[in-house]
């Protein structure tokens, strides 16, 4: 997983200018957190209720 998200450093951002929201902005890299966590969780709840043996490598060769 990437770095955790520091709040003090987009608050310095934010006071330097940078935007807040788009491509490159102060909250990209929070949002490719929360995304990253919310799919992995999907997947793998997903998977964990999958009663077919082996599901979970023909899942990450996709």
């Amino acid at each position: 997983m990437t770095q955790s998200f520091d709040f003090e450093q987009a608050l310095k951002a934010l006071q330097a200018g940078k935007n807040l929201t788009g491509k490159d902005s102060i909250l990209s890299p929070l949002i490719k957190q929360l995304t990253e966590a919310a799919l992995n969780t999907e997947i793998n709840q997903h998977l964990e209720q999958d009663t077919q043996p082996n599901r979970r490598i023909t899942y990450c060769l996709l």
